[in-house]
C-alpha cells in the first residue's frame, strides 16, 4: 500500500485547507520543491500534488511550480486541480506528471473521461470527493445529486481503474478518514481506491491497511504529516510490517 504525501499549492506556496474552505488556510512552506524533496528523502514513492488555485479557477494556475517539483525529485507525481480538458491533460503529462486526477470533469464531461482512459490508460485517475455521500465538484464549492458509489460505477464502465476518495468533511480535520465509505466504494464499484482526508494517526493507517484486500491501495496524507501527527518513515515501516503502533 502506497503512503503518499500531499502537497497542496496555493499562490505558489504549500498550504492545507480545512474541509477545502479557502478561508481556513494554513501555510506550511514557501517552497513546495523543498517539501517534495523532504518527502522523497523520507521514503515516499509518489507525491500527490493539488493545484488549489486551479481547482477554484477551473484550469491549472501553478504549472511552473508543478514543473519545478517534477524536475526536483525522482519519484512520480500525480496532479489534480482544474484539469478539465484533453489539451490540459496533454500539457501536464508532457511536463512529466505521472498521473492526472480529474474531478469536476468526471461529472460534467463523462465523454472526456472515456476518451482520456482510452488514450492514457491508468495515467488517468478520478478524484471522487464526497460530502455526506454526495459528489462535490468545483473545488468542493458545489455538490451534485449523485452518490459517490454511483459515480464510481459510472467511471468503472468508462474504463477507469482507480480513484482518489476524499470525505470532504474530514479533510484537514485530523478526525480520521472515512474508511467505511472508501471500502463500500471499492467493493460496489470494482475500482481501486486511494483513501484521502482526515488521517490522524498510525492507528488510522493500520485500519486502512487491514482493508487492503477490499481494494484500498493507498493513503494520501497532508495535515497529519505537516502537524507531526504521523511520521512518514513510521508510516512506511507500518506498511512493510516493520512497525506495530502502540
Amino acid at each position: 500500500m502506497m503512503m503518499i504525501p500531499a502537497i497542496d499549492i496555493r499562490s505558489g506556496k504549500c498550504v492545507r485547507l480545512v474541509e477545502g474552505k479557502r478561508h481556513r488556510e494554513t501555510i506550511y512552506a514557501d517552497d513546495p520543491v523543498g517539501v517534495a524533496k523532504a518527502w522523497e528523502e523520507a521514503g515516499a514513492e509518489m507525491i500527490h500534488l493539488v493545484d488549489l488555485d486551479g481547482a477554484f479557477a477551473g484550469s491549472p494556475q501553478n504549472l511552473p511550480v508543478v514543473e519545478a517539483v517534477i524536475k526536483g525529485i525522482r519519484i512520480p507525481v500525480q496532479l489534480g486541480g482544474g484539469i478539465r480538458k484533453m489539451a490540459t491533460m496533454e500539457k501536464v503529462l508532457a511536463l512529466g506528471v505521472n498521473r492526472v486526477i480529474l474531478g469536476t470533469a468526471a461529472v460534467s464531461h463523462t465523454a472526456l473521461v472515456a476518451a482520456a482512459c482510452a488514450r492514457f490508460g491508468e495515467r488517468i485517475v478520478v478524484g471522487i470527493d464526497s460530502k455526506k455521500g454526495l459528489v462535490s465538484i468545483e473545488g468542493w464549492e458545489a455538490t451534485v445529486p449523485k452518490t459517490d458509489v454511483e459515480l464510481g460505477r459510472e467511471m468503472k464502465k468508462l474504463g477507469l481503474a482507480r480513484v482518489v476518495y476524499t470525505d470532504t468533511c474530514r479533510d484537514g480535520t485530523l478526525q480520521g478518514p472515512n474508511i467505511e465509505a472508501a471500502v463500500r466504494l471499492a467493493k460496489e464499484s470494482g475500482l481501486k481506491v486511494i483513501v484521502s482526508g482526515g488521517v490522524s494517526s498510525l492507528e488510522d493507517l493500520k485500519k486502512i491497511k487491514q482493508m487492503e484486500h477490499h481494494g484500498l491501495e493507498g493513503v494520501i496524507m497532508g495535515k497529519a504529516l505537516y502537524e507531526g501527527a504521523v511520521d512518514l518513515r513510521d508510516a512506511i515501516k507500518l506498511d512493510r510490517g516493520e512497525l506495530k503502533p502502540c
